[in-house]
């Protein structure tokens, strides 16, 4: 552990950095399956969003 002192003779403890690494960028099967997701998820919201307008007393 990284300990350093302060004035006063206090210790003060860093937490270890983590290992830098660059981010690869996504593959063709990845893209896919993130429009995939994107897709369902946009339906869900809308099916969420038909059946509170459906089952509710404002129409």
């Amino acid at each position: 552990m990284p300990y350093t002192t302060e004035e006063g003779g206090r210790l003060n403890n860093f937490a270890k950095e983590p290992k830098v690494y660059q981010a690869e960028p996504p593959t063709n099967n990845q893209k896919r399956n993130y429009i995939i997701l994107g897709i369902a998820a946009a339906l869900l919201i809308g099916g969420v969003i038909f059946v509170a307008f459906s089952v509710s007393n404002v129409s």
